[in-house]
């Protein structure tokens, strides 16, 4: 069975439900039931059409739970409105359903995980897997979502912004369980792409309550893929035996993946050329001078500098000018790199790591050391602080020599 053809089948299920009448955490809760029989039946029996028989399990799931819902006299109405068997129109719901899961007034946690659900196909299962929390709790977290965004039509317009930003909180949390969230976020990514480059302006068949507007050929969301493509191709040389973290200077350029640096490169430069710079292109600009260079030390920092400045530019982020400053320390000097980190808070994630980091470069390495320790203590993750006590060690070691 192919999970990732059922996967890609689920929204355009959700939408029929919802143009048949459901509301939409009653078509998604029916989708999910229908997906996990699909799980269970289609490897011994595959039917000859997924998506009708997707749209027929789910449809019956639905009516089942409506008729289950004595109280409310109006679902009773979807009971005796069930349409004639044929084929399913075809109409593509998926960029309507990126909009509603990944609502401005959901909390990005929830977001991420209706995303995955709607629009992803996940199971609730493989949700909490990955995240590395247990089922119950990731089950509230989209209970919770779908009461919240209850009532929300799916032609009301959405806010690409928000989409873009799920989808790399998505790509960022990697792989937990047996779901590959980059991957997946690719995916989706891939998805949102083609339909964003296909798709202008869509009128409901309800024009009062308005028209859902998508302007063609976004720009970021290319940005967004290359960035996704570029950072994935060295997901192999980024970890060593037992997890270990492997910084990029150290990476084996030689498993970085060319096809997707290519892939990467190819789709940057064609949303460069609309001249419509955001932050995920200025980023994704940045990953490609890095996947270009031979090594550490041919790398063009000059340039790298000068993408973060116009990534600065757009975002003003206190973490993009730290990490200018490990730039600044290449292209002039680890002195001229800690003169830019001047303005920034300690505290600030990562900052004593990356000024250990151009302390050492400058010769002050009793003051690595032990700055090098301190950003252990604070690390976000296991692999990285042992990285950073690694590093404190190492720095030790020469000390004494």
């Amino acid at each position: 069975m192919n999970e990732q053809l059922l996967r890609e089948l689920v929204p355009a299920v959700i939408g029929v439900l919802v143009r048949r009448g459901a509301d939409f955490a009653s078509a998604e809760d029916a989708v999910q039931e229908a997906l996990i029989r699909a799980l269970g039946s289609w490897p011994d029996d595959p039917p000859r059409d997924p998506l009708a028989w997707l749209v027929t399990v789910a449809w019956h799931r639905f009516l089942d739970a409506a008729r289950a819902e004595a109280s409310r006299r109006g679902r009773e109405l979807a009971v005796d409105a069930e349409p004639p068997a044929g084929p399913v129109p075809a109409e593509d719901d998926t960029l309507r359903l990126f909009f509603l899961c990944a609502h401005p007034t959901l909390p990005p946690a929830s977001a991420v995980a209706l995303t995955l659900r709607a629009v992803g196909g996940l199971t609730t299962q493989q949700i909490a897997a990955a995240y590395l929390i247990p089922e119950s709790t990731m089950a509230q977290r989209i209970s919770r979502a779908k009461r919240r965004i209850a009532g929300l039509p799916l032609d009301r317009p959405g806010d690409l912004a928000t989409v873009l930003r799920v989808l790399y909180l998505v790509f960022n949390e990697g792989y937990g369980g047996d779901v590959d969230l980059a991957a997946e976020a690719i995916r989706l990514t891939r998805q949102l792409a083609a339909l964003t480059t296909t798709t202008t302006t869509t009128t409901t068949t309800a024009p009062s309550r308005g028209q859902f507007q998508v302007r063609a050929a976004d720009p970021e969301v290319a940005g967004l893929l290359a960035l996704m493509l570029l950072h994935h191709a060295r997901r192999a040389s980024r970890t060593g035996p037992g997890g270990r973290l492997v910084p990029l200077a150290e990476q084996d350029r030689s498993r970085w993946e060319t096809g997707l640096i290519a892939e990467g490169v190819r789709i940057l430069q064609a949303a460069l050329a609309s001249d419509q710079l955001g932050e995920y292109q200025a980023q994704a600009a940045i990953a490609a001078l890095h996947a270009d260079a031979p090594s550490t030390a041919e790398t063009d920092w000059v340039q790298i500098v000068e993408w973060y400045d116009e990534l600065l530019r757009l975002t003003g982020s206190p973490v993009v000018r730290l990490n200018r400053a490990v730039a600044v320390g290449e292209a002039d000097g680890p002195r001229a790199g800690l003169a830019a980190l001047a303005d920034l808070h300690p505290d600030l994630p990562r900052y004593a790591a990356v000024t250990a980091y151009l302390h050492e470069r400058a010769g002050d390495l009793a003051r690595a050391a032990e700055l090098y320790a301190d950003a252990s203590r604070t690390a976000v993750s296991v692999p990285e602080r042992d990285h950073l006590i690694r590093e404190a060690a190492r720095v030790r070691q020469q000390l004494r020599r």
